[in-house]
């Protein structure tokens, strides 16, 4: 996989992928990330990239003659894809991570100021993406999610793919408790379940938190799930889960 991002602030992307796991699918070739400046394309000799509005208004907007020609020292064939970083843009998710890491060549344009000249989307045909419903300085830390969100969904990245499908929202639902040694720390001790040798009760455990941990946290993602579940299992684990018997209604059965 190869980004190419489009970036003021090159030394952003370059030093926070010098780390962690980003550092190392570089080092072993399983992405790579390239820079590129629009200051280094600008024809103003004081390395201007951005200038006043037409019709007046707050703020410096990014200049179109810098982009365009920044955008064209890219190589592209007809795999490549181009997203625009813009709170305007459609909502990444892990569903939108997922389906990115199965292309080869991602173009991430990066924006500061006021935004972009309009004709600078118009060229590039870019889609315009957001992390979320909230505005950044610049550009440079969502290309960075999104980066790593995608990475890790590639085969190789986390030594093993099924690490990822297990990650909260891979299936619409956050993720089960975790634990590791001590089995007992300061009066607080590891579910006896986890210690049972008995893989389908434990797989089921899990399901069963996942599903509690996530109607408790984040209710609308359970109404989604229940919507297009159709696992009659985990359907009936869900009703489980959101509909718990008494204590009365044990003794009932």
């Amino acid at each position: 996989m190869k980004f190419d991002v489009i970036t003021l602030f090159p030394n952003m992307i370059k030093d926070a992928c010098s780390h962690s796991m980003l550092s190392r699918a570089l080092n072993t070739g399983i992405i790579s990330i390239n820079t590129i400046n629009p200051r280094d394309y600008t024809l103003d000799k004081h390395k201007k990239v951005d200038d006043t509005p037409y019709g007046g208004g707050a703020g410096m907007v990014l200049m179109c003659q810098p982009y365009f020609d920044a955008f064209d020292s890219i190589q592209k064939d007809e795999h490549t894809e181009v997203f625009l970083l813009s709170p305007q843009g459609q909502k990444f998710e892990q569903t939108t991570a997922c389906e990115l890491s199965e292309k080869k060549h991602i173009i991430l344009i990066c924006g500061h100021y006021e935004g972009f000249d309009e004709r600078i989307k118009i060229y590039t045909k870019a889609k315009e993406i957001s992390i979320g419903d909230f505005v950044l300085t610049g550009g440079e830390l969502p290309a960075l999610c999104i980066i790593d969100a995608v990475s890790r969904n590639i085969e190789g990245f986390l030594g093993k793919i099924e690490s990822a499908k297990k990650d909260s929202f891979s299936d619409g639902l956050l993720e089960h408790p975790q634990y590791t040694k001590p089995r007992e720390f300061r009066g607080l001790n590891v579910p006896e379940i986890l210690f049972s040798g008995n893989h389908s009760k434990i797989d089921e455990w899990r399901r069963r938190q996942q599903l509690l941990v996530t109607a408790r946290k984040r209710p609308d993602l359970i109404a989604k799930f229940k919507k297009n579940c159709n696992n009659s299992k985990d359907l009936k684990l869900l009703n489980e889960v959101l509909f718990p018997k008494t204590e009365y209604d044990r003794n009932v059965d």
